[in-house]
């Protein structure tokens, strides 16, 4: 019986031979290319940080308080993450108003869409912290105090509905092109098994959409995690307000500053890092 490939060693099969030493000398190249970028990173860093002690600045200030800044990841992350989950389903309802065909659906995705992205980021903070809260005297004064309280919004709860409203805008033509994106056989396919519009959006279209829209999520929550520091205006004891709060008591803003900007740097590349994870876990699940 002859054998099989699967038992042939790759010393006698010399196009396995030749293919395995490629794959070796691309391992190689990319690990020496890898060290050669750390080497760059480190003398970088090793210059700015010189540059940094020649202006007297004192890096135990930082290192002392950095645990105190420190403890304010916990609520950054925490915005981050309710608000990405509010923006996605806002960004969902979106697309799908823009791909209807219901003027109603329309005029209402469209006005939302161009208002949040007509306006800064920073705007709408002040008007739904501040704001809101003047409708809601105006609402109490005319006899309605149940409803004003809805209105009235803590300083995280007013954080995460700014970042939620402002992303989902962005987003939402980040979900209409990925539902845009899939067959239009897949529609007629659905249709022809007799599903619903909600059964064929949701057994059929979304599962094929969010593989080309997790990419773009993932990209726009890591822009969130920088642009929550936004809520430390409204005294919000994340990173930023955390800094900012030992910067002013003792003067020491780079200090600080430099505190948090190498935690959200951090922040930045850990998300990055499970981003690349979860876009190749998905890569695989439909690998066949």
């Amino acid at each position: 019986m002859e054998a099989t490939n699967a038992s042939i060693p790759p010393e006698s099969d010399p196009d396995l031979a030749v293919g395995l030493a490629l794959v070796r000398k691309a391992r190689r190249i990319r690990l020496i290319e890898t060290v050669k970028l750390g080497i760059v990173w480190l003398v970088l860093l090793a210059l700015l940080t010189a540059g940094l002690l020649q202006l007297r600045i004192s890096p135990q200030y930082a290192f002392q308080h950095a645990g105190f800044v420190l403890r304010g990841v916990g609520t950054t992350i925490g915005v981050s993450v309710v608000s990405i989950l509010i923006a996605s389903g806002l960004a969902l309802f979106g697309a799908l108003g823009r791909l209807s065909r219901n003027p109603i659906a329309q005029g209402v995705s469209g006005l939302y869409i161009s208002v949040i992205r007509g306006t800064p980021l920073l705007i709408q903070v002040y008007f739904i912290y501040l704001g809101l809260p003047q409708i809601g005297q105006q609402l109490k004064e005319l006899g309605y105090p149940q409803l004003a309280e809805i209105f009235t919004l803590g300083a995280i709860e007013a954080g995460i509905l700014a970042l939620s409203l402002n992303y989902g805008a962005y987003m939402t033509e980040i979900f209409r092109a990925g539902l845009q994106a899939v067959g239009h056989g897949q529609y007629e396919a659905a249709a022809a098994l007799g599903m619903t519009r909600w059964q064929m959006l949701r057994r059929i279209i979304l599962p094929q959409a969010i593989r080309i829209i997790i990419p773009d999520v993932g990209n726009q929550f890591i822009a969130m995690q920088k642009d929550s520091a936004l809520v430390s205006i409204m005294g919000v004891w994340e990173i930023t307000f955390r800094a900012n709060r030992l910067a002013r008591k003792d003067a020491k803003f780079i200090e600080m500053l430099l505190v948090a900007a190498i935690i959200y740097w951090i922040l930045t590349v850990v998300s990055s890092w499970l981003q690349s994870r979860l876009e190749k876990r998905m890569a695989h699940a439909y690998e066949r």
